[in-house]
């Protein structure tokens, strides 16, 4: 798999760009699973933590953590009889946070054009 340093290189072929965005668009589609991912980005978490930080049921925060590491985007790691989930990349923190920042600034203009 690609990583995402070799993604976001200019030389990288399309393709592999697109996937990946396919899949970060995926993970972002629902709303839980948008919410789990801002919360990652905060710090690691445990699935009944981050069940009651979201107010979830663990059976459905487990489906959303499934997708979210099937779509490359958490992984998980075994620390005795508990797992513990975190974002696979630091940069996808960051870029979390640049796509919070475009998305407020494109609804900031959008407000000012329907006055």
């Amino acid at each position: 798999m690609a990583t995402l340093t070799s993604l976001a290189d200019r030389s990288a072929p399309p393709a592999a760009g697109a996937r990946v965005l396919a899949r970060f668009g995926h993970a972002l589609s629902d709303p839980t699973r948008a919410r789990l991912l801002l919360a990652l980005r905060q710090a690691p978490g445990y699935p009944a933590e981050l069940a009651d930080e979201l107010g979830v049921s663990r059976q459905n925060l487990s489906n959303h953590l499934a997708c979210l590491r099937g779509c490359g985007l958490v992984v998980a790691s075994q620390e005795g009889r508990r797992v513990r989930y975190a974002l696979a990349d630091p940069a996808l923190g960051h870029a979390l946070e640049d796509l919070l920042s475009a998305v407020a600034a494109v609804d900031l203009l959008a407000e000012e054009g329907h006055r």
